[in-house]
């Protein structure tokens, strides 16, 4: 097996719970699946919604299924100063303090107290990936990217292990551009 991994671009996407998706799009409302993401169960919806800062707002931003047990909108830090927003860095699930914004669907709005980061970069493994790659859950790794005409070393990558998971990087679409991201862009962790 390979020591390289594939780094994918997240871009800017809400997580809803039942209720809020309701609120949204209306009683009964269930997410329409659109396509498959790498993370197995993961998905991309047909739904979308608008994301409203201080400052403006952003429309037709997608939500990623299945539904969550908390509301939490990842965007780019230039997508949330864009709207306003002081959006900490931080791993998804960690919204605790973290930005405020007002979700708008179709059917009606939430209005969510904290919930908006930006995703810290991360990889996804498998038990047996760590293993392969000398790695543990929570480790923070460097990940050397060999782009064209943009090489860079990523540092502050978090690993995640879970038998759920599948091999994979994600950084946002800003990190993306800086390193000039196309095509299947691989990574591989690297001392310094």
């Amino acid at each position: 097996m390979a020591k390289n991994f594939i780094v994918e671009t997240s871009a800017r996407h809400v997580h809803v719970t039942q209720e809020a998706l309701e609120t949204l799009f209306g009683k009964g409302a269930t997410l329409t699946h659109k396509k498959d993401l790498s993370q197995p169960g993961q998905f991309a919806s047909e739904e979308r919604v608008t994301i409203i800062g201080p400052k403006k707002e952003l429309a037709n931003v997608s939500i990623l299924g299945p539904v969550r047990s908390a509301n939490q909108v990842e965007l780019s830090a230039t997508d949330a100063r864009s709207i306003g927003i002081a959006a900490p860095v931080r791993e998804s699930g960690d919204i605790s303090g973290s930005g405020a914004c007002k979700i708008v669907g179709p059917c009606g709005e939430v209005e969510i107290s904290e919930g908006v980061i930006v995703a810290k970069r991360h990889i996804h493994l498998t038990p047996a990936d760590a293993e392969e790659l000398g790695v543990k859950d929570k480790d923070i790794v460097w990940v050397k990217l060999d782009t064209n005409g943009r090489k860079a070393i990523l540092g502050d990558v978090v690993v995640r292990v879970s038998d759920k998971f599948a091999r994979a990087m994600h950084i946002d679409t800003d990190e993306s551009n800086a390193v000039g991201a196309s095509g299947n862009l691989m990574g591989e962790i690297v001392k310094l």
